[in-house]
């Protein structure tokens, strides 16, 4: 793939809208600011990536962009065609390989993919420190936001979910999701139609984890309300004290 013409790989123009719509109403960037993007090698951060470099130079807007990828194979995967594809874009490139896998399996953790992604960020957060970076981009979207809720909703009684800008003040990092406005679908069909170079990472807990079984119950749900994960993303905004007991 290549992509030194970038005109020829841009993304939709409802995608990059939305993902435009989201940085507006949350003002995730500011002018001057350096954004390291958190680079998993699937469909969401490759064209999260894409979208950024887009963006910058639809709207004119001074910022740097850069991109790490969290090996939790510690090592072991080929990622040369993610390397070519930062290049190509002219965006820095990281690699910080970890045993993520390892500790998983050592500590038998009964909720994998929340110590994972807690440790990936926790890496990308000192990843982006180190190189000087001051945001982080996470490829969370539409659905990523519904799945929280509905998790939260269930395991623990609350209606709760990631916020779109967060500061860790530990760090002194900005961490943004700038697609929660998109749905998966959307991302997925993108990706496919300019042919991104997806990277599987093989997480052998893909597909045994309350996440997936949530995921699950929200495509059936979707089935009878399409419009389950919108009104999920509204009622975030438009919780009303007066609705609590």
């Amino acid at each position: 793939m290549n992509l030194s013409n970038t005109k020829n790989y841009v993304p939709s123009k409802n995608l990059l809208r939305k993902a435009g719509k989201a940085l507006g109403d949350f003002k995730m960037i500011d002018h001057g600011d350096r954004i390291m993007v958190g680079l998993s090698g699937g469909k969401d951060s490759l064209m999260l990536l894409l979208a950024l470099v887009h963006l910058r130079r639809k709207i004119k807007a001074d910022f740097t962009l850069g991109a790490c990828t969290v090996d939790i194979s510690d090592g072991e995967l080929d990622l040369s065609e993610l390397q070519r594809f930062c290049d190509d874009l002219g965006v820095s490139y990281f690699i910080s390989s970890h045993p993520t896998l390892e500790i998983i399996r050592a500590r038998d953790e009964r909720s994998p993919c929340s110590l994972c992604a807690n440790m990936r960020r926790g890496i990308l957060c000192s990843e982006a420190k180190k190189h000087g970076y001051n945001v982080l981009a996470l490829g969370h979207n539409l659905d990523d936001v519904a799945e929280t809720v509905l998790l939260n909703l269930f395991r623990t009684g609350r209606f709760k979910c990631f916020k779109p800008v967060s500061w860790l003040s530990r760090m002194e990092i900005s961490v943004i999701r700038p697609f929660i406005y998109i749905e998966e679908s959307h991302i997925s069909s993108e990706a496919a139609r300019l042919n991104l170079p997806l990277k599987d990472m093989k997480c052998p807990y893909n597909n045994v984890t309350e996440r997936a079984s949530t995921k699950e119950l929200l495509k059936q749900i979707s089935g009878s309300i399409p419009d389950v994960k919108l009104n999920i993303e509204k009622a975030l905004s438009r919780l009303d004290p007066e609705d609590l007991w």
